[in-house]
C-alpha cells in the first residue's frame, strides 16, 4: 500500500479501540459454517476487526437514510426506500466471500429490522457455452467474460426499487452458471455485492458498477499469499470432489496428485495472476475501506479513505 495514498491507516489494535465491543453472540461454529474453503476466521477477528467495521457501516447507513429523507423532502416527493449497496472486491482466494457472508450476518443481527441480502457477481459470468463460442474460456474471470450489461441492469433495478429480481447463480460444483436455478431478490434494505470485478471500470459502458455502491471494500493480500491460498483451496476441492462425478474437479481428483497441482499452478500463472495484476489490484484504491491480510488470513491493517 502506498503510504502517500489518501487513506488513514490503522493497525489492528488501534482499529479495535474505536469500538471495543463483543456484543454479538456468535460462536466459532457459526463462523465455520460461513467461511470459505481454507479461509480462517475467529471470534477474535469478529471482535477486533468486524464489529468496528459494522459500527462504521451503521453510522454511514444512518446518514444515508437521513440524506434520502432530506432529498425527498426537498424535491417534494413521497419517501421512497432506496437500497443501500455495499461492494466487496479482491483477488481470487483472498476471502471475499467469507467477509461478505460475515457482514450479512452481523448487519442482520445488529439491525434485525433491516433486510440484508447478498449477491455474488459470479452469476453474471457468461455461461461456459457462450465463453467457448467467444473463445474466452481461457479468459474466464477477466472483464470481458462477464455480462456487464446484465449486471448493470440488475443494479439499476435494485436502486429503482423493483419488487422482485431474479439473479443468476453460479455453481462452483459445475464451474458454470446454473440455468435451472436463480436467487430471488425482494427489495432489500441493504444489499452486499461481492466479486472480483465490483470496482472495475469496463470499457464502452456509460455506467460503472461502482456508481451504484454507497460503500466499497477491498480485501487485500500479497499475490504470493493469494496463490498459496488458491493452491491450498484447490487441494481441499480435490478431496471433496473425489466421490462426485458432477463436480468440475472430479477428473483431476483421479489424476496423479503432482499433475493435478501442476494444472492448478498453470491456471494461477496464466489466468488468475494476470487478472489480479492487470484488472483487480488496480481497483484497490477505488475502495473506501481496505482490509489487509497477512499469513493465515490474519487481518493486520485497515485503511480508511480520508
Amino acid at each position: 500500500m502506498n503510504k502517500d495514498s489518501n487513506y488513514d491507516h490503522f493497525d489492528r489494535q488501534t482499529w479495535h479501540s474505536f469500538f471495543p465491543s463483543d456484543s454479538v453472540s456468535l460462536t466459532q461454529e457459526n463462523l465455520d459454517e460461513i467461511k470459505s474453503l481454507n479461509d480462517q476466521i475467529s471470534i477474535k477477528d469478529v471482535n477486533d476487526v468486524y464489529l468496528p467495521l459494522i459500527k462504521l457501516i451503521q453510522l454511514k447507513y444512518q446518514n444515508y437514510l437521513q440524506w434520502q429523507l432530506q432529498k425527498r423532502t426537498f424535491i417534494q416527493q413521497p419517501t421512497a426506500r432506496v437500497p443501500y449497496i455495499i461492494g466487496i472486491a479482491g483477488s481470487v482466494a483472498v476471502g471475499k466471500s467469507t467477509t461478505a457472508r460475515l457482514l450479512q450476518i452481523l448487519l442482520h443481527r445488529l439491525m434485525p429490522d433491516q433486510r440484508v441480502a447478498l449477491v455474488t457477481t459470479d452469476g453474471f459470468l457468461y455461461p461456459n457455452a457462450e465463453l467457448k463460442k467467444r473463445g474466452l474460456m481461457e479468459r474466464k474471470g477477466f472483464p470481458e467474460s462477464y455480462d456487464m450489461e446484465g449486471l448493470l441492469n440488475f443494479l439499476n433495478a435494485v436502486k429503482g426499487g423493483q419488487e422482485q429480481i431474479k439473479v443468476p447463480i453460479y455453481s462452483h460444483q459445475t464451474y458454470d452458471v446454473d440455468p435451472r436455478n436463480y436467487q430471488l431478490l425482494e427489495r432489500p434494505n441493504i444489499l452486499i455485492v461481492e466479486g472480483i470485478n465490483t470496482l472495475q471500470l469496463p470499457s464502452n459502458q456509460q455506467l460503472y458498477i461502482s456508481d451504484f455502491f454507497d460503500l466499497s471494500l477491498y480485501v487485500d493480500a500479497a499475490a504470493k499469499l493469494a496463490e498459496q491460498w488458491y493452491l491450498e483451496r484447490f487441494g481441499m476441492l480435490l478431496e471433496t470432489a473425489f466421490t462426485d462425478p458432477t463436480n468440475y474437479y472430479y477428473p483431476l481428483s483421479h489424476e496423479d496428485r503432482e499433475h493435478a497441482f501442476a494444472v492448478a499452478r498453470k491456471v494461477w500463472q496464466d489466468i488468475n495472476l494476470p487478472n489480479l495484476t492487470q484488472y483487480i489490484l488496480p481497483t484497490r484504491n477505488r475502495a473506501e475501506i481496505i482490509l489487509h491480510k497477512t499469513n493465515h488470513h490474519y487481518i493486520d491493517q485497515v485503511y480508511l479513505r480520508k
